[in-house]
């Protein structure tokens, strides 16, 4: 299949197709060139295989369907790309499908226990990066979620599950994608060390080295990072091996408190020069002089909107709780997309 959409670095500024995302574009005097801007979206291939809780997930007219969801997600596309979305994360086990929760009965996982990959699981992600192709949008892919790591028998599978990964993208030649090895690695429950804050550079070198010359992008590889919890900022030696910076900025409330973030990662020798990125942050107030979102862009970097369905609210809020609705269906997604559109110049409607 030809493909039409690759994502570089160049200078601290993402590319696609040789060219700045948003070139030239400026808004209330900030640049948004180079930035990736984008929205947490990681069910796009959820399923569950536990059948005692499989049940959770029925949709207001019917069963849960695994590729229900993601039809319904590729169908939803266009419409974010049409506000500006360059981007959206997706991960290979999910996040937690009710926002925030400590217990995760529920098994939403791509490997099987020796990590090996599911077909239906790489069949549905193969959609979704086929959509995202057609529409010049870049896919950052999360591998690894606290919580379902634990569905990987060892390290060996954590690595067989890494190197499948590498190889079915490559084969593929998917060059719009990120790998984002963990999402939050230094949070206290994943099971596996490998994939913890401490050691998970082996992993994005691990993706860098078994990725090199299989992919035509300016890299010649593929670019992996992996993220850490709000308002952290990541240890020497995952900035030393990414290819760009991930931050979440849950916890962080004021604007303010992002731009500092972002400054002290800027400080870091190891991050100087790289892009920086949030890919995760629950502040909203999009119809405020100032939020997160303003406060990262005033500063350079990336941000991406993260929603969850909230105590009390139906099905058409937000876009982690399962099942989803992806359309453009809430107040929250309106401002969003809203305020995206505002920034990027793009002409989609909400």
């Amino acid at each position: 299949m030809a493909r039409r959409t690759v994502v570089g670095i160049e200078g601290g500024s993402f590319l696609v197709n040789g060219r700045p995302t948003c070139a030239g574009r400026t808004w209330r005097g900030m640049r948004l060139e180079g930035l990736l801007m984008n929205a947490r979206l990681v069910q796009g291939t959820f399923d569950d295989l536990n059948p005692d809780t499989r049940g959770r997930w029925a949709y207001p007219d019917g069963p849960w369907d695994a590729d229900r969801n993601t039809d319904e997600f590729v169908a939803a596309m266009g419409a974010w790309r049409a506000c500006g979305l360059d981007a959206f994360t997706i991960n290979l086990q999910g996040g937690c499908p009710l926002g925030y929760c400590d217990a995760q009965p529920w098994r939403n996982s791509a490997f099987e226990a020796d990590g090996t990959a599911r077909a239906d699981y790489f069949a549905r992600l193969g959609r979704i990066l086929d959509r995202a192709d057609a529409l010049g949008m870049v896919v950052i892919l999360g591998l690894f979620y606290f919580g379902q790591d634990q569905r990987l028998a060892g390290e060996a599978a954590v690595r067989r599950a890494v190197d499948g990964t590498v190889d079915w993208l490559c084969d593929g030649g998917r060059a719009n994608v990120l790998v984002e090895i963990g999402n939050e690695v230094d949070h206290p429950r994943y099971d596996h060390d490998v994939i913890g804050a401490a050691r998970c550079d082996e992993l994005i070198r691990r993706v860098q080295s078994r990725s090199t010359g299989r992919v035509g992008s300016p890299a010649g590889r593929l670019l992996a990072s992996a993220s850490t919890c709000g308002g952290r900022l990541p240890p020497e030696n995952i900035a030393a091996a990414a290819d760009f910076v991930l931050l979440h900025g849950n916890g962080v409330d004021r604007p303010d408190g992002i731009r500092d973030l972002v400054r002290r990662c800027r400080a870091m020798p190891a991050c100087r020069g790289r892009p920086v990125l949030f890919n995760e942050d629950d502040h909203f107030g999009f119809d405020r002089s100032d939020n997160n979102m303003i406060a990262a862009v005033g500063e350079r970097a990336g941000w991406g909107y993260f929603d969850y369905r909230m105590a009390g609210e139906g099905y058409d809020e937000g876009f982690q709780s399962v099942p989803v609705n992806w359309g453009i269906s809430s107040a929250r997604k309106r401002g969003f997309f809203g305020l995206l559109a505002e920034m990027t110049g793009s002409a989609g409607r909400t």
